[in-house]
């Protein structure tokens, strides 16, 4: 068996045509769709990530003004966004200070021009399993939109046309982090699928939602090689050159793999026993940033 390769490509066009129809409509009321990136780097990863977020918006219709700062201009700069009634969104490309002082940045930011969908109001709805911020259901919830292309990249491998093909599954996400895999374990358990978590500081687990509630998490023993086992799904994201990545002999036949880190998170020996690999996820994610920018923009 070698694995099937799932390019995001192949299912970004869908979402970008619904942004774009969507930017089309609110561009019918006489106003542009509007996103200010705030950006502390001139070169690395971020300042490409923004590169690549510019033409992904400009693709959907939507103007994205990157604003170059210092660590001592970005709190300023997030509050004459905030304030600019010509800006919808605000996109922060990562990192500014230090950790804990980056995710003091996002709870700066205007919930509702929140196109990444980190600041704790969205977080607190995706926690509860909310998916709606109205009670009739007219404006969906703001979903992290890295998370949120793994996820519909998983979804699509198993199931191109289930509305929720990933229940009853098991999934390892090897990235515990605020931004990628603590997001998507609760996204995944939301969607029925228990969750092994793991990161350098042991393993939880989530388990699933039942209906009308929302996931739990627990503390667990399971080591990386009793998670990968058992996983349908494996989604690793670690940036650091120290991790080992992971091999054939780890997986189940037929699992799914997600590679999100810039660096090989699997050998090359998993095309022998994966059924589906996923090299990359981040043109779906800017897509899909998009997407929560004119989503954030119709409720302006």
């Amino acid at each position: 068996m070698t694995a099937a390769v799932l390019e995001p490509r192949a299912i970004t066009a869908r979402y970008r045509d619904e942004t774009i129809a969507q930017v089309e409509q609110i561009k019918a009321t006489g106003r542009e769709v509007r996103v200010v990136g705030l950006l502390g780097q001139t070169e690395g990863p971020a300042a490409v990530y923004a590169k690549y977020a510019r033409k992904g918006f400009e693709a959907a219709g939507i103007t994205l003004d990157v604003w170059q700062v210092t660590p001592d201009e970005v709190e300023q700069a997030i509050a004459r966004a905030n304030h600019d009634d010509t800006v919808d969104g605000i996109f922060l490309y990562y990192p500014f200070r230090d950790p804990a002082a980056d995710r003091w940045l996002r709870e700066l930011v205007d919930p509702r021009k929140d196109v990444e969908g980190m600041h704790s109001f969205w977080a607190r709805l995706l926690w509860e399993n909310q998916r709606f911020v109205d009670p009739t259901h007219q404006w969906p919830a703001i979903l992290p939109c890295t998370p949120l292309a793994i996820l519909k990249l998983l979804q699509h491998a198993v199931s191109p046309t289930g509305e929720k093909p990933l229940r009853g599954l098991t999934a390892c996400v090897i990235n515990r982090s605020d931004i990628v895999g603590k997001p998507l374990a609760a996204m995944l358990a939301n969607d029925g699928v228990r969750v092994h978590s793991l990161d350098a500081d042991g393993a939880v687990v989530f388990e699933p939602a039942e209906a009308g509630h929302t996931h739990f998490v627990a503390d667990s023993d399971y080591t990386r090689e009793q998670a990968l086992a058992e996983a349908d799904l494996v989604v690793s994201a670690v940036p650091v050159a120290a991790f080992d990545p992971i091999e054939a002999h780890e997986l189940r036949d037929g699992a799914i793999c997600v590679n999100v880190s810039e660096r090989a998170n699997f050998a090359d020996s998993v095309m022998e026993r994966a059924s589906v690999f996923v090299p990359r996820v981040g043109q779906l994610t800017v897509t899909l940033a998009a997407r929560n920018a004119a989503r954030l923009a119709a409720q302006h």
